[in-house]
């Protein structure tokens, strides 16, 4: 996630202090923290794409998604996908975005798209880079949306998607928007996960409504509710690197077919890209309580599509 390491102050709409809303959805916390540890594992060896430790990985998650009751793609969770670096452009690296589905109880063809990368940046001098809020923490939460939406059935039509080598340019979320499973104008949102349990500041920043302003009401009535803080920036032009968000995680390459999303993460923090970034330095209540708030926002946006289509002409 994001390649350029810095923290700039931003502006934001809605600040909603932590421990002031009313408790959110009934969550699996056990198995949140589960999925994290497994997925951050030293024998997931950082995950990288086109390796051994990022096959097990989609196994695991494969596994899970199976154990929950959700359905593959088009017979398939599996769903691979070429492409090449500039540094060796005649070189083809294969990924695997792994797609799973939801029918919602409604005739819409609407479709809201949930999103995390699992790959990470592998291993380096024998060191294993094991990526656990970068982003096993996303997967893990998609897993715990996952699980909700098959006990309470949403109202759309919902596709899982976790996309493989974000962290060499988005390849896995490009792939998709390129070759979309549906058609590509019954894509209505995608919601996104990338980092999201690091916090010593119990900070969730939701990432969009800049550019989607019709958004707002949405995060905040999910704010309202969270026992983390959700405010909302990173999204504006700046000149201050790192400091706009929008095209540095998968909901970028959404962004820019016109899908309108929102991206929940946390802040830069000394963990990031480092070979510390592991299962023992998370903030596990924040995460906990993130994820709470995440599976909040799938469902506010299942309930809230055909608005958020009708805002977006979609």
């Amino acid at each position: 996630m994001r390649s350029i390491l810095f923290s700039a102050a931003v502006s934001f709409a809605v600040f909603t202090q932590a421990g002031c809303a009313q408790e959110g959805p009934a969550l699996d916390r056990e198995q949140l923290l589960e999925d994290l540890r497994i997925l951050a594992a030293d024998d997931m060896e950082g995950r990288e794409v086109a390796t051994e430790g990022n096959a097990r990985a989609r196994a695991y998650i494969i596994e899970r998604l199976e154990g929950i009751g959700v359905g593959p793609v088009n017979g398939d969770y599996e769903h691979s996908f070429t492409f090449s670096l500039p540094r060796n452009p005649d070189e083809d690296i294969t990924g695997v975005n792994i797609l799973a589905q939801i029918e919602g109880t409604s005739d819409s063809e609407r479709t809201l798209v949930v999103t995390a990368h699992y790959d990470h940046e592998g291993m380096r001098d024998g060191q294993i880079w094991n990526g656990a809020d970068d982003n096993a923490s996303g997967v893990a939460s998609v897993l715990a949306i996952a699980a909700d939406f098959v006990a309470n059935p949403p109202e759309h039509d919902v596709i899982f998607a976790f996309v493989d080598a974000e962290e060499r340019g988005l390849q896995g979320a490009r792939a998709f928007v390129a070759n979309p499973p549906i058609p590509v104008e019954n894509i209505t949102f995608n919601l996104n996960m990338d980092m999201v349990a690091m916090s010593q500041d119990r900070i969730l920043w939701a990432v969009g409504t800049y550019h989607y302003p019709f958004l707002v009401p949405m995060v905040e009535e999910v704010a309202a509710r969270a026992d983390v803080s959700m405010p909302m920036g990173y999204d504006e032009p700046t000149e201050e690197p790192g400091g706009d968000w929008t095209l540095l995680t998968d909901s970028g390459a959404f962004h820019v077919a016109g899908i309108p999303f929102i991206y929940l993460g946390v802040d830069f923090h000394p963990h990031y890209h480092q070979p510390t970034d592991t299962y023992e330095n998370m903030t596990l209540d924040f995460f906990q309580d993130a994820s709470a708030a995440i599976v909040d926002f799938a469902r506010e946006a299942d309930e809230r599509l055909d608005e958020i289509g009708e805002a977006a002409g979609r």
